[in-house]
Parts: C-alpha cells; sequence; structure tokens
C-alpha cells in the first residue's frame, strides 16, 4: 500500500507588487515605528517597521508571578521586538485573515518592516473601542452598553473559527467604516505558549480588564454582568475555559480589597472594576 504524504503547505500569499517596491523604496527612508501613507494607485495604506529588540527581565518577573498565584492564563507572552516580531505579525495577521478574521489586509511585506491596508475608507476614522467607551460614558449604561457587546461578540467570532487575539484589549479592536469591529496589533504568539483554551480566557480577561471600568462609569456593571455571564455559557466555553476561569476568579478574589476610587491610581482601579464583571 503506498504510503500517504501529507499535503504541501499552502504558499505564502504574494505580495501585491505596487505595495512591494513601494514598501522598499519607503522602508530605508521611515524612521518613526507606524506610518500611514497613500500609495501610487490612491490606497492609503500603513508602513510598520521593525524597532528594538525587547529584553526579557519583566516577562521572567511576570512569569514568576503566574507560578505564584498559580494561574497559567497570567503567563506572559514575550513580545521580543525587532524583526521576530514583525515576522510573527505578518504571519498572524495572514492565518487569521485565512480564517475569516477581520484584520488589516497584509500588502507586503520584508524582514525589516510590512505594509498593511488601511481599515478606513478615505478620511472616514477608525476609532477603537476603547475610544468609543469612553465617549459613551456621560451618556449613561446603554450608550456603554452597545459596543461593549459588540466587542464581546467580536471576540467570540475569532474563538468560534478557532483562534485567538494577542492583546484582546479594547484599543485593539477598531470600528471599521461598514460598522464592523476589525482587530489590530499581533507581534506576539500566545498560541506558542499556551494552549487554546486558556489563548481565549486570556482574550477574555484582557477584554475585561480594559473595559469593566468605562461601564462602572457610566452604571452599567450589573446589567454587563449579566451579560457576561451569559456569553460564558457558550458550548465552546466549556471544560478547561470555565474551570480556569473560575480558577482566576478565586485566586483573584484579594482584588475585591482594592479602593473604587482612585486613591491608590487608575490601574488599581481597573483591576477591582475587572474583578466585579468577572466574578463568580
Amino acid at each position: 500500500m503506498p504510503r500517504s504524504h501529507p499535503p504541501p503547505p499552502a504558499p505564502e500569499p504574494a505580495d501585491d507588487a505596487l505595495a512591494a517596491a513601494f514598501l522598499a523604496r519607503h522602508l530605508p527612508l521611515q524612521h518613526a515605528a507606524l506610518a500611514r501613507h497613500v500609495l501610487p494607485d490612491g490606497r492609503r495604506a500603513w508602513l510598520k517597521r521593525a524597532g528594538a529588540r525587547h529584553g526579557m527581565a519583566g516577562y521572567r518577573a511576570l512569569g514568576a508571578a503566574a507560578r505564584l498565584l498559580g494561574l497559567r492564563v497570567l503567563t506572559p507572552v514575550p513580545n521580543r521586538g525587532g524583526q521576530a516580531a514583525i515576522a510573527i505579525e505578518v504571519r498572524r495577521l495572514r492565518e487569521l485573515a485565512g480564517r475569516g478574521v477581520r484584520v488589516p489586509q497584509v500588502l507586503a511585506a520584508q524582514a525589516g518592516g510590512f505594509l498593511m491596508a488601511d481599515l478606513g475608507a478615505g478620511s472616514a476614522p477608525t476609532p477603537s473601542l476603547a475610544e468609543e467607551l469612553q465617549a459613551a460614558v456621560p451618556a449613561g449604561a446603554v450608550a456603554v452598553l452597545a459596543p461593549w457587546r459588540q466587542g464581546l461578540e467580536a471576540l467570540a467570532e475569532v474563538h468560534a473559527r478557532g483562534a485567538c487575539l494577542s492583546q484582546a484589549f479594547a484599543r485593539n479592536l477598531v470600528r471599521c467604516p461598514d460598522g464592523a469591529v476589525a482587530c489590530i496589533d499581533f507581534e506576539d504568539d500566545p498560541a506558542a505558549v499556551l494552549p487554546l483554551a486558556l489563548c481565549q480566557l486570556r482574550d477574555a480577561l484582557c477584554y475585561a480588564h480594559s473595559t469593566a471600568l468605562p461601564l462602572q462609569q457610566a452604571g452599567a456593571l450589573d446589567e454587563a454582568r449579566a451579560h457576561w455571564r451569559a456569553w460564558l455559557a457558550a458550548p465552546r466555553y466549556a471544560g478547561r475555559f470555565q474551570d480556569e476561569l473560575r480558577r482566576a476568579a478565586r485566586r483573584l478574589h484579594w482584588l475585591r480589597h482594592l479602593p473604587e476610587d482612585r486613591r491608590w491610581g487608575r490601574d488599581a482601579q481597573r483591576l477591582r472594576a475587572a474583578w466585579e464583571l468577572v466574578r463568580d
């Protein structure tokens, strides 16, 4: 019986020729890490270049804290910066696009940087959900809950495709001109460090941490908690995801003692609000 062989890997998508030429010409001239450009054919794009490599000392300290708490989901995912971060982001953007996740299209890439399509259309803005949530706080709970739920559903769609984000903070979820939510910033790969269930739980906790404070400020935390629990009831989150979430809630119960006001700073305030959102 002839031996079967796995299919060959899919070829890397070919770079757009015009974009590749533009990248080769402008990458050596750009000093900023990220800058917007207009291609000769009128398309708007962003050129992202490799920065300095990052040290690992901070990640080691965070890893030690995760081990001390007994919470693997808090294991830091290193972003090494430099050309390694560029390679990871290009690969992840292409993989996620292939799964149907709304992300910027990679137009051209090389070792030192890459060019990606602008998510906007013409002069239309692409605000982050973090900006939308904070702007909606004065209008009250209903105004804040609408974009917050859309962000949570965007996470659910990513997870339903068997994927995860990198840092699922509200600042990395942006509103496209057609109203859809897109995902940005993929310089690290959690799946290289953690099982998929923990990567997806990490997404959920990042989103909760970055959105709980505006929910609290708008008086929407109780309603959001009910929606959060209904969201978690989806079959895809059964098993390890739920088990690890309950473990995290128990191990982090001490966060309830943090003050709700700003006397210990905004970071402590965010942590307290996030615990209120995800607690059992």
